[in-house]
């Protein structure tokens, strides 16, 4: 937001439309940080009756608010683009104009290099993705210098075609963010993670085999269902011991695991298929086959 400030106050002076396009990206950036924080906030409330998995996934519904923050700034950006394109205006101070660029680039980098330093150490994958989204925009103040140093040599055209070039950068920043959020809220999880954890409790010594498995973002927090076949022969008490020990594992190698339930099956009779007795599968997947052709009719 001072980067912005400090930005908003050059663009009033010099008219630039490439350091504007800089400037309503900084501000859409800084804007993004409200909804963030205020997940964050609500995410650290105790989990209630009705909420009993907690409020970890306001987090990703600030995700989106995000996705749509970041949208509208790529409009007004390249609103004014066009419109500076088609109806050409003189630039001036264009050393405050290069101050402005140096000033974007400077500051978009310290809060990148915060927000992944954060996002790393809490396991929040948006805020990482949101520092490496403030990186890119560094990158776009550097765009500013280029057309800064373009009407200096004589092509005034160039101030327009840089701010047209930020708005495309932002509506690609868009469209990696908006892969990411709505991921999540389709409960989706990076692959390797499944691997990861299978791994890890097939690992912990009892466990014969991890059968089913589901892992699943809330908000920052990781939550794990894992089905783990054991030997027939151990009493309830021994399962309870190698289901601990799997927790205990799982929660040493990911320190973002918030919860996990764990489900000990014997050997014999493992996976969720054996806790439903084939007769009445057989009656759910009917009915399930039923239902599916009256729908389509």
């Amino acid at each position: 937001m001072v980067t912005a400030l400090l930005q908003i106050f050059i663009v009033y002076m010099s008219g630039s439309v490439a350091l504007l396009a800089d400037t309503i990206h900084n501000f859409g950036d800084a804007s993004t940080a409200i909804p963030l924080a205020i997940a964050f906030s609500l995410a650290r409330r105790k989990p209630s009756k009705r909420f009993s998995y907690g409020y970890g996934r306001v987090e990703d519904l600030a995700g989106v608010i995000i996705v749509f923050l970041i949208l509208f700034s790529a409009i007004v950006a390249g609103y004014e683009s066009v419109t500076r394109f088609f109806s050409p205006q003189p630039i001036e101070h264009l050393q405050a104009v290069v101050v402005a660029g140096i000033i974007g680039c400077v500051g978009n980098e310290l809060v990148a290099q915060f927000r992944m330093k954060v996002g790393k150490e809490i396991g929040s994958a948006a805020l990482i993705a949101d520092g490496y989204h403030a990186r890119v925009d560094g990158f776009t103040s550097l765009a500013v210098l280029i057309g800064a140093a373009g009407i200096w040599l004589g092509y005034p055209m160039i101030d327009p075609l840089i701010g047209m070039l930020i708005t495309v950068t932002i509506l690609k920043i868009v469209f990696d963010t908006s892969k990411l959020v709505f991921t999540r809220l389709l409960d989706g999880v990076e692959p390797e993670v499944i691997d990861n954890v299978k791994i890890i409790a097939e690992s912990v010594e009892g466990v014969c085999e991890v059968t089913d498995l589901r892992v699943r973002w809330i908000g920052h927090q990781l939550h794990a269902e894992i089905n783990a076949s054991v030997e027939p022969s151990l009493s309830v008490e021994e399962g309870h011991e190698i289901a601990n020990a799997i927790r205990e594992k799982l929660l040493e190698n990911f320190f973002y695991l918030s919860g996990t339930t764990i489900h000990v099956d014997p050997l014999t009779a493992s996976g969720e298929s054996c806790h439903c007795g084939h007769k009445n599968l057989e009656k759910i997947r009917g009915k399930q086959k039923n239902i599916l052709v009256a729908y389509s009719q």
